[in-house]
């Protein structure tokens, strides 16, 4: 499997506020992401089994790396489905750059990580099973520099490769069954109260069961924070980051805290399960000293080391890094996909010029918000300002391609397009960037290029609903149902619809024009989907849609 999985953003809603029944179907939503969380501790879905092994049973077995792999899937998987998940290939390029640099140079260099972005502005972010680390939007719209972001991915993989959320997982077992009761009957008892505030009871009860699981773990794994501080650090200089970064955004997370206590800001999430001390920042400015970078950026040949198996006083020669190089077009891109709607997007930029002339970087957000307004022809004008200084960035290279295929300017767009996928025939953004401009021109030939711009990553995208949906769609146009049939449903799949996806495999190898070889690729799948499938109908969770059929 795949290691690194992709995503799709979804707006977050803006309609007015729901009626009885829809409050019930948000309540249910929440109720079945909560406990296939919850239970996925016990049942982690493995290949070909309809029993799912326990952590932590009388055996005393830990989880294999596959099974851990297993889980950290349905738990992205189930993400997708209730769309927490920020989708953009542009991002995901970025943080899987920045988090595969550090994986590399972690302590466990060949332990695969999926990285995702969330797209909650709450400064947030979290390891769980199988190297799976989620980031908040609110955390990079947060960091000044890459490093500090570096910071809190070097810790997060520094719980990974030294088995904190493995070894947390046991107590997790043990915890979990009096924890979702509680939660379930304090809903229960909520929902009975009926009346207006019985959602905000129902949402009340929820907050204070997950807020017990939380305190439960954060005393749990406190000892582990010093650990992944130290560790992460040194991963951090590893990879030619600044390693004082991490006590710096310990700061920016203490004055949030501070500012809470004024009733300026919320409390960060982070906090909640990783606790920032004054004790905490000063060791962790102690240990950047140590390895040479206690201020200014990195510098080659400083990183001194502690491990116990070196001799004393070794130095590491390593060279100086200027990271991604696309940090700040980053955060203004995120900037954008996490607002509440791309108008509310634009207002935001609006407020910032009001307090100053935009900078290069916040000019490249307001073009990518004018265009997901649909205000393509802004969008054009602004991006191309940018490409006088910046004529080889391939972001606003993609931006006015994308730009000027929406204003109607096809031709020119073509011509982008085409001489950045002969140049990058398999860099993902180009690939799906191109492609979705050309399924919006919905006719015969363009389904047709979309194919064959997308069948180089067919190798690598097995698990990419993204790749899968527009491959299906592609597909579809080009006049390939049974192809387009077979996408469609791995993008459910990998979208946390595994129910569904059964369902259209099981109609579509009925087809007539199905051959003998598409059969057996379908059969296939609906013998290795359908152990989850059940397994999920064992806990409890059905797909919402098909129930309402």
């Amino acid at each position: 499997m795949n290691p690194r999985r992709r995503r799709t953003h979804h707006p977050r809603s803006t309609a007015p506020p729901c009626s009885t029944g829809t409050r019930s179907l948000h309540l249910r939503r929440i109720v079945l992401l909560t406990t296939a969380l919850t239970f996925a501790l016990a049942s982690v879905c493995a290949p070909a089994q309809d029993s799912l092994p326990d952590i932590g049973s009388s055996a005393g077995e830990l989880l294999t790396p596959g099974q851990q792999e297993e889980y950290g899937a349905m738990m992205l998987a189930q993400l997708r489905h209730y769309d927490y998940i920020l989708e953009d290939p542009l991002i995901d390029s970025w943080l899987d750059a920045l988090g595969s640099r550090l994986g590399a140079s972690s302590d466990r260099p060949t332990q695969p990580f999926t990285f995702f972005m969330l797209r909650e502005r709450q400064i947030n972010a979290f390891a769980t099973l199988g190297g799976y680390i989620g980031v908040n939007a609110g955390l990079v719209l947060a960091a000044d520099r890459e490093d500090e972001v570096a910071g809190v991915l070097a810790h997060e993989i520094s719980h990974v490769t030294q088995q904190h959320v493995l070894r947390g997982a046991e107590r997790t077992q043990r915890d979990q069954l009096p924890l979702l009761l509680g939660m379930l009957g304090a809903i229960v008892a909520a929902q009975a109260a009926g009346g207006s505030s019985s959602g905000e009871a129902t949402q009340a009860a929820i907050m204070s069961a997950m807020g017990l699981a939380q305190q439960r773990q954060i005393n749990y794994t406190r000892s582990n924070e010093h650990e992944a501080d130290r560790i992460g650090l040194q991963t951090l200089a590893r990879a030619g980051y600044d390693a004082s970064a991490m006590a710096d955004f310990f700061l920016v997370m203490q004055a949030r805290s501070r500012a809470n206590a004024a009733g300026a800001y919320d409390i960060p999430d982070y906090l909640m399960t990783h606790p920032v001390t004054t004790t905490r920042i000063s060791e962790a400015k102690e240990r950047a000293a140590r390895l040479g970078a206690s201020t200014g950026r990195f510098q080659p040949g400083s990183i001194a080391t502690d491990n116990p198996l070196l001799p004393d006083g070794l130095v590491i020669q390593a060279s100086a890094s200027q990271g991604t190089g696309y940090f700040d077009l980053a955060r203004e891109r995120l900037r954008v996909f996490s607002a509440e709607s791309p108008t509310a997007a634009i207002r935001e930029y609006e407020q910032i010029a009001g307090r100053g002339e935009l900078d290069e970087a916040q000019r490249y957000g307001l073009a990518i918000a004018r265009l997901r307004a649909g205000q393509a022809p802004a969008a054009v004008t602004l991006l191309q300002g940018l490409m006088k200084d910046r004529p080889a960035d391939l972001w606003i290279n993609l931006g006015l391609a994308e730009a000027e295929s929406r204003s109607g300017r096809k031709a020119s767009a073509d011509t982008r397009f085409e001489a950045l996928a002969q140049r990058l025939p398999r860099n993902r953004a180009v690939v799906l960037t191109y492609a979705s401009a050309l399924l919006e021109r919905d006719d015969l030939e363009s389904g047709k290029r979309a194919q064959a711009v997308l069948r180089p990553l067919a190798g690598q995208s097995a698990n990419d609903p993204e790749f899968q949906r527009s491959f299906a769609r592609a597909s579809e146009i080009a006049g390939e149902p049974i192809r387009a049939g077979e996408a469609y449903a791995e993008a459910a799949f990998l979208s946390g619809r595994a129910e569904q996806a059964l369902v259209q495999l099981n109609v579509l190898k009925k087809r007539p024009e199905v051959d003998y070889y598409a059969r057996a690729r379908i059969e296939a799948r609906i013998a290795r989907i359908t152990p989850t499938v059940l397994e999920l109908h064992r806990q409890g969770i059905r797909d919402e849609v098909l129930e309402r059929r």
